[in-house]
């Protein structure tokens, strides 16, 4: 301390206001876990000149640390952006962005089969602060063309659609929205920037969205134990009107949070291709089962906008497309909620549980018809069954789906 000994000060002083620092060069496989609310300036003029919206410098915790600096980095890489921001959910990423470029007398447009809790914010803020919406069908480009009006400002994508697992032509969305020079984000949590590259969907630089939406709570973690989302951008104005936004609504990440998703980061690619290879082999088996009256997965020949998802996501690892761990069945028609329900709660593997992406397998009954604003002829009747393949033999899970087949629909 500066103009003052040790003796002058007491002991509980002293502690607080340590000066050892210890030695620069230090370096690891991990980086190291900054945590701070208050970060502290050398000089007011450092203080008064010190710039947060570039990562030129630290400002306040809120703002960014070392920790979070490098994850936005390194997701940036990942999904093939140039800037990022950290929020507390992928639902806040959706939050974040709609708040960010939406004003009273706009409109968004929303894929019919997207996330249920962003259609909600829809329904429910966004509609509050004056800003309509409209869902649109997500396999009918055309009918996406239709709706655009000249109030429109947004148009999420999805690829595939939540829960129903129909996958866009998302290229020719895209054309459409660039067109009309009408703003494209795009939940991007199934491809996890693994599965296609959203900003550059040609594979010539040609095509991309402009946001990419994800919820880094699924495969960048990969633990189940983390909340958290980003939103990735490569237009600096655009990223400038979400950073503000998110600065102005104070969302912030925890640095241990944080630090379990760059520990995670380095396996994502080999957890993703065996979390798809265990669904699409699970998946066939199902196609096999006469309880089962149609498989939803994105990579299975007939599967509802499988041409899109070979087209975009095909020639990934290596030349097997890429598909994440997550498909739907539609239990036969001839069959009861009540038994559905007795089918799922007769699994022992799976386990009863919303999200995706971690180690253990879930499976989750859903009423389609409360979720959707429009018939969806592409899906044979019945009662729809989500399962969120994990890292488990692929053998047992098996196993386990035959068991509980067999005790719920018995006359199958």
């Amino acid at each position: 301390m500066v103009g003052m000994k040790d003796h002058d000060t007491d002991l509980a002083t002293r502690i607080v206001h340590h000066g050892y620092l210890p030695p620069a060069g230090f370096e690891a496989p991990q980086p190291g876990v900054y945590k701070a609310s208050t970060v502290i300036f050398p000089s007011v003029a450092a203080m008064r000149s010190r710039e947060w919206k570039d990562k030129s410098g630290y400002t306040y915790g809120l703002h960014g640390t070392p920790t979070t600096f490098i994850l936005e980095e390194r997701l940036c890489t990942l999904e093939g952006g140039l800037q990022c921001v950290l929020v507390p959910s992928g639902l806040a990423a959706i939050a974040n962005v709609g708040l960010a470029l939406l004003k009273p007398g706009d409109e968004v447009l929303i894929p019919d089969n997207a996330y249920g809790p962003g259609k909600d914010f829809a329904n429910g803020e966004l509609a509050r602060f004056g800003i309509t919406h409209a869902f649109y069908d997500p396999l009918d480009p055309a009918d996406l063309a239709a709706r655009i009006t000249p109030a429109t400002r947004l148009v999420w994508l999805e690829a595939p659609g939540s829960v129903s697992m129909e996958f866009p032509d998302l290229c020719e969305q895209v054309r459409i929205c660039r067109a009309r020079g009408v703003t494209t984000a795009l939940d991007n949590t199934w491809g996890a920037g693994l599965a296609f590259a959203p900003f550059d969907l040609t594979g010539d630089g040609s095509l991309g969205v402009d946001i990419s939406a994800h919820a880094l709570t699924k495969y960048p973690s990969g633990g189940g134990d983390v909340l958290m989302g980003s939103v990735i951008t490569r237009d600096l104005g655009l990223h400038m009107k979400i950073k503000l936004t998110h600065m102005r609504l104070g969302l912030g990440v925890g640095a241990n949070d944080a630090e379990a998703i760059l520990r995670a980061l380095p396996s994502i690619g080999l957890r993703y291709r065996a979390h798809d290879e265990a669904a699409r082999a699970l998946a066939l088996w199902l196609q096999q089962q006469p309880a089962i009256a149609q498989v939803l997965h994105p990579a299975l020949e007939g599967a509802p906008g499988h041409a899109h998802w070979k087209a975009l996501c095909g020639a990934a690892q290596g030349g097997q497309g890429a598909a994440a761990g997550l498909f739907s069945v539609i239990i036969d028609a001839r069959y009861t909620q009540q038994q559905v329900d007795a089918f799922c709660d007769g699994l022992h593997l799976f386990k009863l549980g919303y999200s995706w992406g971690g180690p253990m397998s879930l499976v989750v009954p859903y009423t389609l018809a409360s979720m959707r604003s429009r018939p969806s002829p592409q899906l044979k009747p019945g009662t729809l069954v989500r399962f969120s393949i994990g890292l488990e033999a692929v053998e047992d899970l098996r196993r386990d789906l035959q068991q509980s087949l067999e005790r719920a629909f018995p006359a199958a």
